[in-house]
């Protein structure tokens, strides 16, 4: 299945939309519909029971889409957050060149300097639609915009959310009585004024991140506690070194990488297993993700290093999630251009301190969506239609709730009273028209993991059937039991142990 067929899927089961597409859409900014509103909500509920409600060391906050300016001057994006753009001499067509140099040559270009780009589209005489190209030129990707009446009162929306969290570094330490090392994180939404969007939700205009930043002691920068809980993570990678070297990717476990120096920080590496085995726990297929370090040409001006977490799309190996590891950069940053003081008062040795940012796992959610998207599409089960097979966290209806015949009064009522006992307790879809096989095919193609059917041994004995999705088995059940069967089913238990 290609980007395509997948954006044509997700529109035509209500996942997602073109934006305004009545009006031709607008590139870059995409609607989410009923199933796709759902689906989006559980993954960000999903990330945030793992890394904010189920750790004592990380607090969240809310930042604001627009802020001070001088954030974005201290931060570094004024000067620094732009991407290299070519235009065509004749039309003025503008695309990014990176993204055009890797289409064109098939080689990575992500991190080319001007010079290089410039020199690689003469040798090779490239050309858009039979234009030649002016000399490449920068483009910053922030959104302007003016704030109140008076023009010049210059803003820009957020390029991301990290930047909402270092001005409140010492609001939120003090307000969440949080000792080093913690972590804050939140979700939002930010904005790039990207050159040339593309890959349907891949690379967007406006997008969500799910981002944290892990702050530790300046001394205490490669002592992670927590390293033992994940040192048995099994990973694929490609280090800086093996790109060099053109080689392909390894497998080996996160003790191997440390003990090899091929991941030199603990902290980082248990943050990056710990990402990783967040998408495995929600069903991805563990297969298509590998670790990859930036080369020294792409890493960002604030990293000390940066890995990230990539996922093999149908257009290749592309990222899904960056770690960095930013040092002191921002909070110095932001300390130096406000005057005003952000060190952190360590109890121990009494004195101020500078946190240093260990790691920044920066997710996006819609990038994440794409993911479980594609790993859940089956359109090879025996059934004959495409069944979407999403973790059950994940599946935007968890029940649905079927009358055996609609032309039954005393059917649709008894299914009426099953769907009100368990609305309140989960998402349940209420779905009375068409014969019972077609509206289980239906359900199965939106990914709702049980199917519960009201027939007419209901009104005799009390029971009902309930179907899995996966495997199409059908138990069944008293009405009396099926708050607490879900139940048991949501927390975890395989569907034969339900019962």
């Amino acid at each position: 299945m290609n980007i395509e067929e997948m954006a044509a899927f997700c529109k035509r089961k209500g996942f997602v939309y073109p934006a305004a597409e009545i009006y031709g859409g607008l590139a870059g900014f995409f609607d989410y519909g009923p199933l796709g509103v759902e689906l989006k909500n559980n993954i960000k509920s999903a990330w945030w029971k793992t890394h904010v409600h189920n750790r004592t060391d990380v607090a969240g906050i809310d930042g604001s889409i627009i802020t001070n300016p001088q954030v974005w001057v201290a931060s570094g994006h004024v000067a620094n957050f732009s991407d290299l753009m070519l235009t065509t001499k004749k039309s003025k067509t503008k695309v990014r060149a990176d993204q055009f140099i890797e289409d064109q040559l098939k080689v990575p270009a992500d991190g080319m300097s001007a010079e290089e780009i410039n020199n690689l589209v003469k040798e090779h005489k490239l050309k858009l639609n039979g234009e030649d190209f002016e000399e490449v030129k920068d483009f910053n990707l922030m959104f302007e915009t003016n704030v109140g009446p008076v023009s010049g009162s210059s803003a820009y929306l957020r390029p991301e959310t990290a930047q909402s969290i270092f001005p409140n570094f010492r609001l939120v330490q003090e307000n969440a009585r949080m000792k080093l090392p913690f972590g804050i994180a939140q979700i939002g939404k930010a904005f790039r004024n990207e050159i040339s969007p593309r890959d349907f939700l891949f690379r967007c205009r406006e997008f969500e991140q799910m981002e944290l930043e892990y702050f530790v002691h300046p001394n205490e920068v490669n002592k992670c506690p927590y390293i033992n809980e994940v040192k048995d993570v099994k990973v694929q990678y490609v280090s800086a070194y093996m790109q060099e070297k053109d080689e392909k990717e390894k497998s080996g476990t996160i003790a191997e990488l440390l003990k090899q120096n091929i991941i030199t920080s603990e902290w980082q590496a248990y943050w990056l297993a710990t990402e990783h085995e967040w998408f495995a726990n929600l069903g991805a297929n563990m297969k298509k993700f590998r670790l990859r370090q930036h080369v020294s040409t792409e890493k960002s001006h604030y990293a000390v290093d940066t890995w990230d977490l990539e996922y093999n799309f149908p257009f290749g190996w592309k990222e899904l999630q960056g770690i960095a590891n930013r040092g002191d950069y921002d909070l110095k940053q932001h300390q130096e251009t406000s005057k005003k003081e952000l060190s952190y008062f360590d109890q121990e040795s009494k004195e101020k301190v500078l946190p240093h940012v260990v790691a920044e796992p920066s997710q996006g959610v819609d990038r994440a969506f794409l993911v479980f998207l594609f790993d859940a599409y089956d359109d090879k089960d025996k059934r004959g239609f495409t069944v979407l097979k999403l973790h059950r966290t994940l599946a935007p209806y968890k029940v649905a709730v079927f009358p055996l015949l609609s032309n039954k009064p005393e059917l649709v009522k008894k299914a009426t009273e099953v769907f009100e006992t368990l609305r309140d307790q989960t998402t349940v879809f209420f779905d009375k028209t068409g014969a019972i096989g077609r509206r289980y095919a239906r359900q199965d193609e939106i990914g709702t993991p049980l199917g519960i059917t009201i027939d007419f041994d209901t009104l005799e004995d009390g029971t009902v059937t309930i179907r899995d999705r996966d495997t199409t088995k059908q138990v069944r059940a008293k009405i009396d039991d099926l708050q607490m069967i879900v139940m048991k089913y949501l927390q975890g238990a395989s569907f034969d142990e339900i019962l």
